[in-house]
């Protein structure tokens, strides 16, 4: 998996290409994001990297939030430790952070170190595309008309307010041995409210005076919400142009050579 950032939407806007054309993009702060903790397979089993972002004050940060980032930070527990001989993983001696998240890397990156800040055109240099995590905005309890995008009953005679209806969730043999719906059936409930992934979004532009990145299309989410960004894992993007060497069989190229002669 690849190494992201965490930031915050901004809104949707659009951006014109060098023929006129509009784009809708969404505009998302990204970043910087210091590096709290480097994990690895000897200490922790797997590799990944613990990243922080927006600072959250002093007063409303508790001690174990405070002694996650401070390396001059006092505790019995840590005296007690260095006093025993272990080795305490260093810290990056910044600010509480208010959002943290740790993204899983394939392999270990040597160039990463704890306290380091991460910003969007060190990340996202040569990256043309990317996933875009968030949670979605709650819309409540809905129905299946809006929540599933049922057509609903009809509305002529005979159906009697019934129009917004799901009709018959399944039949008696589909159920015959569990004596119950299966599950996964869709039915009304809580819409929205649920991590959603926009996969394979195009990167139009990054702003590095104001740590903006530019991406086509929409984000889930409210605008001022959190959002995670991190190149895409889609094997075959559209947004990467890369050239196709057509092949020609033996026989093809037999045949060619004899309408040559």
């Amino acid at each position: 998996m690849a190494l992201g950032l965490l930031g915050l939407k901004v809104g949707m806007t659009q951006v014109f290409d060098e023929h006129g054309k509009a784009f809708p993009v969404t505009v998302l702060r990204i970043g910087p994001c210091p590096v709290l903790l480097v994990r690895d397979q000897k200490r922790d089993g797997y590799d990944a990297v613990q990243l922080g972002f927006m600072d959250k004050e002093r007063r409303k940060a508790n001690r174990a939030e405070r002694g996650h980032v401070a390396a001059d930070l006092e505790s019995k527990r840590k005296a007690t430790r260095v006093g025993a001989g272990v080795q305490l993983p260093p810290k990056p001696n910044c600010e509480p952070q208010r959002y943290i998240r740790e993204y899983r890397l394939d392999k270990p990156d040597e160039n990463i170190k704890v306290g380091q800040l991460l910003r969007a055109e060190e990340v996202f240099k040569d990256i043309k595309a990317v996933d875009v995590s968030a949670k979605s905005k709650g819309k409540g309890t809905t129905g299946v008309m809006k929540r599933h995008g049922f057509k609903g009953l009809r509305t002529s005679h005979g159906v009697k307010k019934g129009s917004r209806q799901r009709g018959s969730i399944a039949s008696n043999a589909s159920n015959r041995g569990s004596g119950r719906p299966k599950k996964g059936i869709r039915m009304a409930g809580r819409h929205g409210n649920s991590n959603t992934t926009m996969r394979n979004l195009k990167l139009v532009r990054i702003d590095t005076d104001h740590n903006l990145i530019l991406v086509q299309g929409a984000v889930p989410g409210p605008n001022g919400g959190l959002v995670s960004i991190r190149p895409s894992n889609k094997k075959k993007s559209k947004h990467y142009n890369v050239p196709q060497v057509a092949t020609v069989s033996a026989a093809k190229k037999a045949a060619a050579a004899k309408k040559k002669k």
